[in-house]
Order: C-alpha cells, then structure tokens, then sequence
C-alpha cells in the first residue's frame, strides 16, 4: 500500500495529508493552542505560593487561638441582680481582693472570683473594702457584692487604734458587743491563760492587744476578740528579727514592746518615734532615769501634757522619774510604726527631748539645751492655758521647778 504521506502529487492541506503544527509549538499540545507564556508561568506560581502560604499562615494562628488561648478570656462567670436570702462574710485585716472573692464564692455570694478582680479594677474605689462582717445576698452579681463591701457604715467590726490601753480597749469590746461595762476586763482577768500570752509576758495582757480592724459576728464573744488580738501581736513580735534586735539594744524582746510602747506614746510621727526609742536605749546604756511623763500618765490612769515636780514623787512602779529602767510593762499597745521605731532606732547620741508645741519635738544630748528647750516649752503653755503649776514638758530630763 502506497504511504499516503509520502505519495507524489500530496500537498499540505490536501485531504488525507497531515497538517503542519506551528512553528515553536512543544509537542503534545492540542492543535492550534498558544504555548504559555513562561514569564506569566512564573506569576502565576509565585501567586499560587503566596496564597498557599497565607493560608498557612491563617490556620496557624487559628490553631494557636484554638489551643493556647487561656480559658480565663472567657467571659468570668458572674450572677445577675441583687441577689436573696442572707450571708454573713468576714473581712479579715490586710486581706487582697482575691482572697475576699475567694470567700465569697466560697459562700456563694458570687458565681466567680474573676467577675469580683474584674469590678473591682474598674471602680476608682475598687481596693478601699474595710475589714469587717458583712452581710450580704446568695447569688449576687459581682458589682453589688462590691458596693456593699465599699460601705464603711456596712463592716460590723471593732477597730483599735494605735497606742490604746488595755482599759480603752476593754471598754470598747463592752461597747461593741453591748455588754455591761466591766465585762471585757473581768473576762480578761479570769481567762488569762486562755489568752495565748507568750511566757516573756507573765501574765501581762499590756501590749498584746493589737491595734487593728476585727470582725464582729454573731459568734464573737469578748474572749474571741481578745484572743485575736494577742494572737495578731504574736504574729509581729515573733521571730528573729526581734530576736536580734532586743539582744542589739540590751533588751528583752518584752523590753523591746515596752520600748515601742513608750515610743508611741511619746511621739505622733514614725521618724519622731524613732529618735524617741533611741534616747531611751541610750539612758538605759547609761544607767540614766527615763524621766518620761508618758508613764506617770499611765499610772494615774490619764492624758495630759502637764506634769508637775509632785507627779515626779509619785509611789508607783511606772514613775520612771523614781525607778530606773524599763517600766515593769508595756504603758500601752504600740502599732507597726512604734514597733519598727523600737526594732531600728534612729542613730544619734540624744539623751533628751521635748515637744515644745505640736510638731515641734526637739532632741539634744545636752542638758542645758534641754533646760532652755523645757523652758521655751513652758512659755508657750502659759500662754495657752490659765496659770498653774509649771510642767516637765513631758520630757526626758530635769523637771522645772
């Protein structure tokens, strides 16, 4: 058979006759398909590889959220209204606002303790919650729990403030509790060692009556409070900080509250109160009198910035005037500020001090100084008060005539 593509007298076109591809065209492509450009090639897959790798982008963060995002960003689980029925919540002193919407979730007061962080960051008063019982509402949404907490008038609580005696504070215990006066004192004295006083103490109560903020329940009895107290001034005078810094200024850590004692009640301001526990360690290192007014004041049951040359002679213990030393207890129940006075005392040599008028207490090593500091102070009562008997300035020192 003749090979019809080679047979003589074929033309290209010529039915039966193979058609010419176009020139350039790679093989395989269907007749009459334009090659590809390859620059457009090259576009196109580099378009391709962009998409492909913003997708992977994408679904890389999508996975990342789905897996590492907290389950705290959720909304915090929260109650809405006011709530109902009725739950006692206690506030201790120095509690954080977790812990205080730990304690109300505990009761049920809230659904969550975020929803209370998170209400209390947005209130400009949001940290200022008392200490206290509180009475509150199951189910609360978070900002009514809050607005109760921020209502002073609101905290059942019993607050002593700093320097107090034992007598003030008893008092107040009768009154809070609505007890027959004398009541806190008597149960005090009957339930001495139920009180948790550490040895150092014997049997002294002075001192271990922390000032403070307490809650008061329906639970709360005088000797519940009383054992709180003692139980917050073991918590501060423990240790060996304490330790070493009686042994540092020749005293015993009981010495040591004494001298905080005398400190606050010597001195209105933390950097006076310093200087005022260090006069004291210097005339106790020199064997001098304390000649402190604030303790023959302790002894007559009183306040007064007067004190007279027959104050002076008074037959009492506490007449550091007549008795060397330390008083025989603390003259009252020192703060944090006066504590910290007696465990870092100023530096300096003074052995005196007066406050001339208030905010004007001034501190010397010179005797003379002192005279004419006692002086100016006198001076300056007069022209306060009627004429009476000159005073000692509530000075360490000589004692005017």
């Amino acid at each position: 058979m003749t090979d019809p593509y080679t047979a003589p007298g074929l033309t290209p076109g010529h039915l039966g006759a193979p058609v010419v591809e176009p020139e350039g065209a790679p093989p395989g492509l269907p007749y009459g398909v334009e090659p590809p450009d390859p620059e457009q090639l090259r576009t196109r897959a580099a378009c391709c590889l962009s998409v492909a790798g913003l997708l992977g982008v994408v679904m890389a963060l999508a996975l990342t959220a789905v897996v590492l995002w907290p389950e705290g960003k959720k909304a915090a689980a929260d109650f809405a209204g006011g709530g109902s029925g009725q739950v006692q919540v206690s506030v201790a002193q120095g509690a954080s606002l977790t812990q205080i919407g730990r304690t109300l979730t505990a009761k049920h007061v809230i659904a969550s303790t975020r929803a209370f962080t998170e209400a209390a960051a947005k209130s400009p008063a949001g940290s200022n919650i008392h200490p206290g019982t509180y009475t509150l509402k199951e189910r609360m949404s978070a900002v009514s729990a809050l607005n109760v907490l921020l209502d002073p008038s609101n905290a059942n609580a019993l607050t002593i403030p700093e320097g107090w005696r034992s007598t003030q504070v008893f008092a107040a215990i009768d009154t809070r509790l609505g007890l027959r006066p004398g009541t806190a004192k008597a149960t005090a004295e009957q339930h001495l060692a139920d009180l948790g006083l550490p040895a150092d103490a014997a049997g002294h109560l002075e001192g271990y009556l922390y000032p403070a903020t307490y809650p008061v329940t329906g639970d709360s009895t005088v000797l519940t409070l009383l054992q709180d107290m003692v139980k917050e001034a073991e918590g501060v005078l423990t240790g060996p900080a304490v330790a070493d810094a009686a042994t540092a200024n020749g005293v015993s850590p009981y010495g040591l509250l004494a001298v905080a004692s005398l400190a606050q009640a010597e001195a209105d301001n933390p950097e006076d109160m310093a200087k005022v526990a260090r006069v004291v360690y210097n005339r106790l290192a020199k064997n001098m009198p304390l000649q402190l007014d604030s303790t023959i004041n302790y002894a007559l049951g009183r306040s007064t910035l007067t004190t007279t040359q027959d104050d002076t002679r008074l037959d009492s213990p506490f007449n550091t005037y007549a008795h060397p030393g330390l008083p025989p207890t603390p003259i009252g129940n020192p703060g944090r500020d006066a504590l910290r006075a007696a465990l870092n005392p100023a530096d300096g040599d003074w052995l005196y001090f007066v406050t001339v008028q208030p905010g004007d207490t001034r501190f010397t090593d010179s005797e003379e100084q002192q005279r004419r500091n006692v002086e100016e102070f006198n001076a300056h009562r007069a022209q306060q008060t009627s004429p009476g008997a000159s005073a000692t300035a509530s000075a360490t020192g000589p004692a005017t005539p």
